[in-house]
């Protein structure tokens, strides 16, 4: 890990810029840090600058409650080297949505299965480097989307404690399946009228979830209408389960 910059933010928060081979990430410390804290992952659906201002957003909340946060570039966004099949698959995507027909299972494969793929090593590969840290000890929680990366994730990264999953991303079939051997606490949202998202294959999802502790959150709207109080919610939920 290489930090590239580093910035004290107004509120006393440590934001510092990293590269882990090619991929590109930030880190938020609360400061000063006197014993190791807690660690959230924050996941998006690509583009670290587009997204920045929420992630900053997310990573101030996280450092007010004395947790660290760290986020990554996802495969093919961004700067990074783009993934031609995914870009084909978003573009079919795309094309079946406003023609108002279903989207159909290879699509969803094309799109998700390697960003997946590629995604979760990397996260691994950021976890190991962030743990090492000084100031950094765990437990570790995952939040945000893509949610079929933080269900793998889930699955095979024994160090996560926790998870917010935001089913706002379609999920490969095989995927749920793949659900059945979640068991850490999950707290899941779901906006009802999500224009990018499959409802049903949403809620078949969550109920394949393995875990004894789970919790969905529904709410009306659309992909960006998750209400601002979902994040106390979300606040409670990693309360319980990282500190």
């Amino acid at each position: 890990m290489h930090f590239t910059s580093e910035k004290l933010l107004d509120d006393g928060v440590l934001e510092r810029e990293f590269t882990l081979g090619e991929v590109p990430g930030v880190l938020w410390t609360p400061e000063p840090v006197s014993t190791p804290v807690p660690l959230i992952l924050n996941g998006h659906p690509g583009g670290l600058d587009r997204m920045y201002p929420r992630l900053l957003g997310r990573a101030r909340s996280c450092a007010a409650e004395g947790y660290a946060a760290a986020t990554i570039e996802l495969p093919g966004a961004g700067d990074r080297p783009p993934l031609v099949s995914v870009d084909e698959a978003r573009a079919d995507l795309r094309r079946a949505l406003e023609a108002g027909g279903p989207v159909s299972d290879d699509i969803v494969d094309r799109l998700v299965l390697p960003l997946v793929e590629q995604a979760v090593p990397e996260w691994r590969a950021t976890l190991d480097a962030l743990l090492a840290l000084p100031g950094i000890g765990g437990p570790v929680g995952y939040s945000g989307g893509v949610i079929a990366i933080g269900t793998r994730l889930a699955v095979v990264e024994p160090r996560i404690s926790a998870a917010v999953l935001f089913a706002g991303s379609y999920v490969p079939r095989d995927m749920v399946e793949e659900a059945r051997r979640v068991t850490i606490p999950l707290h899941v949202m779901l906006q009802w009228d999500d224009e990018g998202n499959d409802r049903q294959h949403a809620l078949d999802l969550f109920d394949a979830f393995g875990s004894k502790e789970k919790t969905l959150h529904a709410n009306m709207g659309g992909h960006t209408g998750i209400p601002r109080y979902e994040a106390e919610a979300a606040g409670r939920f990693f309360a319980r389960h990282l500190k």
